[in-house]
């Protein structure tokens, strides 16, 4: 029982069902790694993606006020705890007057929290064990960043160090709950080789995403995850990082933070090497957004400034394709290193 959470007449399976319907709609990205996943783990991972991917849509929110988003953070890790009292429908009705009156998949996702939290319980014990610790950590962390820069009406990383504090709590905890799921099947010398990567998997990941969506992370949540430090050496105010003529200053920090990324690449490389193929797992459930994390940083590399520019820089669909069909099915993961300096230099299509 979590948080108090009592049992409710709908199957788990109806429950289970509805989460990987949500999963479509709330990340087309992240679907494709659980489409690629087999049973179980492709509802465990399901699952928890989601349970993570409540608290991430409150503390983008930027219609709610600082306070109010660290706290209604701080009720959801309560949900979460198995030996508190707070209930999923607490949540539901504290967040209710912050539920926008036509909601998209993101905030339905929060407004159902309950059904993902029933859809958890149905989970065997050690999958809530790896779930749930990985899951707090990342609320209370979102918190105590929200609660940082509460004055600034929006997030403003100030230093590298910073920015990959904050990579740890939305994306290096998420790498976490990912391991723990897999290396209860590992051996014991993959199982460790997992643990020492894992970060770096996941921080690989995010980064790659920091600097693709400079644009997007300002304007629609007002925050800046550049470094400020960074930004300044480059002669650009971190109020300013979407205006175009700041594209070749803010195309220098991106290159910064991609080198960054870059140096992730091997220990991800050898988390990937080390997973277990078992209770359903799959090379190309994790081996897809590595590669296509590379692929990104080649086009980053070629044009930073097209960040600010354009907006949009991301592998083409065809190239998705290519990698899909490269490592689907038998894929020699002695292969990984030779694909990955490829793509790193020219598209895979």
């Amino acid at each position: 029982m979590v948080g108090g959470h009592t049992e409710h007449p709908q199957p788990a399976a109806d429950e289970r069902a509805w989460c990987h319907d949500a999963v479509q709609d709330v990340s087309r990205t992240f679907a494709l790694t659980v489409d690629a996943l087999e049973e179980p783990m492709a509802t465990r991972i399901c699952v928890g993606y989601l349970l993570c991917r409540v608290a991430d849509t409150v503390e983008d929110a930027t219609s709610i006020p600082p306070d109010e988003q660290a706290a209604l953070l701080r009720t959801y890790d309560r949900v979460l705890d198995p030996d508190g009292e707070t209930t999923a429908e607490e949540f539901r009705a504290a967040v209710d007057p912050h539920l926008p009156e036509d909601p998209n998949a993101d905030w339905t996702v929060v407004a159902e929290a309950a059904r993902v939290l029933r859809a958890f319980e149905s989970l065997d014990a050690d999958a809530q064990d790896a779930i749930r610790p990985t899951v707090r950590e990342m609320t209370t962390g979102m918190a105590s960043f929200v609660e940082r820069y509460a004055d600034d009406g929006g997030l403003r990383i100030q230093s590298v160090e910073e920015l990959e504090e904050y990579c740890w709590y939305v994306a290096g905890t998420v790498g976490e709950l990912v391991t723990e799921l897999l290396a209860a099947d590992a051996g014991r010398e993959d199982a460790a080789t997992m643990r020492e990567h894992a970060r770096s998997f996941a921080l690989l990941l995010q980064l790659v995403n920091v600097a693709k969506d400079v644009r997007p992370d300002y304007h629609e949540e007002n925050n800046v995850y550049l470094p400020a430090s960074w930004l300044d050496e480059a002669g650009v105010d971190p109020e300013s990082v979407a205006d175009p003529s700041n594209a070749e200053g803010v195309g220098n920090v991106v290159e910064r933070v991609v080198d960054r990324a870059r140096g992730y690449a091997d220990g991800a490389q050898r988390w990937l090497e080390a997973m277990p193929t078992t209770r359903g797992n799959t090379v190309a459930a994790w081996t897809v957004p590595y590669l296509l994390a590379v692929g990104t940083m080649r086009e980053l590399r070629d044009r930073p400034e097209d960040v600010v520019a354009d907006g949009d820089v991301k592998v083409s669909r065809a190239e998705v394709h290519a990698v899909l069909t490269r490592v689907t099915g038998d894929f020699d993961r002695s292969a990984l290193g030779r694909l990955r300096e490829r793509i790193s230099t020219r598209p895979l299509a």
